[in-house]
């Protein structure tokens, strides 16, 4: 595979945006109203607010969403309504920086089963680990809990950890380094990797490394996983070194395939070395990508088959082309001209077609609003 790095210069130089016009969405829009955007074919509208640093978003129909708040809880949205009463609170989260209640996924059979999975940090001190929980989700409670994967080395910082079925019907699950950077090669460590696990946490038996659920190594900080419509061409964001590990930017988008060693902490930006795999794009200064989504349905028709990813550092939402004769190839990317919230983490397509994003600017590191955290949507017209 060729890589192709493109620097965030490139970007702001040679990059035409899409959407022309000046952006309007300011802190007092209020939920249900919408802002006029750069585009005659969508509006963006606030569809839930004061949250907690929402995390995750994941639909268990059409009615029901389900947002993980970093603090621990698990909210429902039932009909476009925040619920008081969360389906779970956890009790054993750690959630004093980046680390806390972070993924969230549902089962590809959960009409049948009702599974849902979750990841987060547990511990204190410097003993903090991350855990993969599965449960049944029985509408306003949960049951039958099931761990999964334990004992992921953790920390306050770079803690991952993004879950995600992929079109194998395997679990995926993006670890941190925990600040350790030396653990992401380190093949007896799962940290500094991406998982792939079933359902039941059992290690499937093509996985490439012979008893052990790492599916890739060499990662930093990944957070945000995604494949390409109808095909197991998987794609994933990951944050590149912040000073103390490295030289500041170089956050990556990579093409995933099985086996694969991605370099942290051997190299990183536009570094390359044998038997390593080069990042598809990278972004100097840093964007700290903290999600990842195809858009598949098409509503909103200019979108369809793109890549977004929230910006947490960069504020705002990265719009990623790719070519659809070859989706390992990126034809052009462009930051969003109208999504102007702050920091943004999670970034789904919801049931509707609409895309959800949330904010993150109670996380300790951006300047919330009245009313945040909230989840918005750009829907058409």
């Amino acid at each position: 595979m060729l890589s192709i790095i493109f620097s965030l210069f490139f970007l702001f130089s040679c990059s035409k945006p899409q959407q022309q016009s000046a952006t309007t969405p300011k802190e007092n829009l209020e939920k249900g109203s919408t802002t006029k955007t750069g585009s005659d074919d969508y509006n963006i509208e606030v569809f839930a607010e004061n949250l907690t640093v929402p995390w995750s978003i994941a639909w268990t129909d059409k009615d029901r969403m389900l947002v993980n708040e970093r603090s621990g809880t698990i909210r429902i949205i039932q009909n476009g309504k925040l619920q008081d009463a969360p389906l779970l609170e956890v009790k054993d989260v750690s959630s004093n920086a980046e680390e806390g209640l972070m993924g969230l996924t549902i089962d590809p059979n959960y009409s049948q089963n009702k599974f849902i999975y979750i990841s987060y940090a547990y511990g204190n001190g410097n003993n903090l680990f991350v855990k993969v929980v599965r449960y049944k989700d029985d509408g306003n409670s949960v049951s039958d809990q099931k761990i999964l994967v334990d004992k992921i080395q953790g920390t306050h910082l770079h803690a991952g950890c993004r879950i995600k079925f992929g079109p194998d019907g395997k679990l995926y699950i993006t670890t941190g380094d925990a600040t350790d950077g030396k653990i992401a090669q380190d093949l007896s460590n799962l940290g500094g990797k991406i998982l792939r696990i079933n359902s039941d946490g059992s290690i499937p038996d093509d996985n490439p490394f012979p008893n052990s659920p790492v599916w890739t190594y060499g990662h930093r900080n990944p957070q945000g996983i995604d494949w390409y419509p109808s095909t197991s061409i998987m794609y994933e964001t990951e944050h590149g070194p912040s000073g103390f590990d490295g030289p500041g930017g170089g956050d990556e988008v990579n093409i995933i395939t099985k086996g694969s060693n991605y370099g942290w902490p051997v190299v990183s930006h536009e570094g390359k070395k044998d038997g390593m795999v080069s990042p598809l794009l990278v972004f100097t200064p840093a964007e700290a990508p903290g999600s990842g989504m195809f858009y598949k349905s098409g509503v909103i028709s200019q979108f369809k088959n793109n890549f977004f990813f929230g910006c947490l550092r960069g504020k705002g939402i990265m719009r990623v082309v790719v070519d659809a004769n070859n989706p390992e190839k990126v034809i052009s990317f462009e930051k969003m001209n109208d999504v102007n919230f702050g920091r943004i983490r999670e970034i789904a397509e919801g049931p509707d077609g609409a895309i959800y994003f949330s904010t993150s600017n109670k996380d300790g590191r951006g300047n919330p609003a009245s009313n945040d955290d909230r989840i918005f949507r750009i829907v058409k017209k």
